[in-house]
């Protein structure tokens, strides 16, 4: 859990660094702004990449964010 854990900061400071939400992974960005061709491509080059982890990986990010489960189970509600 620990690198998952790592791994996530790391994916959530590059996306904040690039002026994304700080508390957002770029696979879940991929797929809010996938209206736009840059984040279009990103997630379907991330979705293909990551296929043999999780099918539509991006959505399920998004969705993962819009449920909050990366917070820790003391902020859920």
């Amino acid at each position: 859990m620990y690198f998952k854990n790592v791994a996530i900061g790391l994916d959530q400071f590059v996306n904040t660094l690039f002026g994304g939400y700080p508390d957002e992974t770029i696979s879940a960005v991929c797929y809010r702004r996938q209206d736009t061709i840059f984040f279009y491509i990103l997630r379907n080059i991330l979705d293909y990449v990551l296929s043999p982890i999780k099918h539509n990986h991006c959505y399920e990010a998004y969705k993962s964010e819009l449920q909050r489960k990366q917070l820790p189970n003391d902020y859920r509600k």
